[in-house]
């Protein structure tokens, strides 16, 4: 066996994680926009996998995302929290989650559903958040905020939590 070969097993071999990203867009109120999935229960921000097989970052994964979903193509801002999560059935995922910025009243007028992944959208208060999103995106979610009203650096989570620290 060759050194590739021996290398390409290595590499099938190491345990696999999923990849998402999404955006976090307000209105002038500071309510955070969220959408509703066809495909399962619950609400979520707009975002999705990550396309590491065509070279997709997190960053362009979150605005194609949001393009796609809601039809609006904008510049993001910072990444406000990277959260390792855990899951029942399914690999860990790691999530970006990304300043969508402040939508006026033009924007949110235009926003264009995509009808095949999604029945409605609604502006949501933060103190709400958790109430729409389950477990531990709505904790990402809320701790993304706050990074965003405190100024603060990027958020490192897990499961949605700020970890204690080792």
């Amino acid at each position: 066996m060759t050194t590739t070969d021996d290398y390409a097993t290595y590499i099938a071999s190491l345990p696999k994680v999923l990849a998402g990203a999404a955006a976090l867009y307000r209105d002038a109120r500071g309510r955070v926009l969220l959408v509703e999935p066809n495909y399962r229960e619950g609400w979520a921000l707009p975002g999705g996998t990550i396309e590491s097989d065509l070279g997709e970052s997190p960053r362009t994964a979150a605005r194609r995302e949001s393009a796609e979903e809601i039809g609006l193509d904008l510049p993001l801002g910072r990444l406000l929290a990277v959260d390792w999560t855990l899951g029942e059935g399914r690999p860990p995922l790691v999530a970006y989650l990304y300043d969508g910025g402040v939508l006026d009243a033009a924007q949110l007028a235009s926003i264009r559903l995509q009808e095949e992944e999604l029945l409605s959208w609604r502006l949501v208060e933060p103190a709400e958040l958790t109430a729409y999103l389950p477990g531990s995106l709505g904790r990402r979610t809320l701790e993304a905020y706050r990074v965003l009203e405190s100024g603060e650096g990027a958020a490192e989570l897990e499961n949605g939590s700020r970890p204690v620290p080792s």
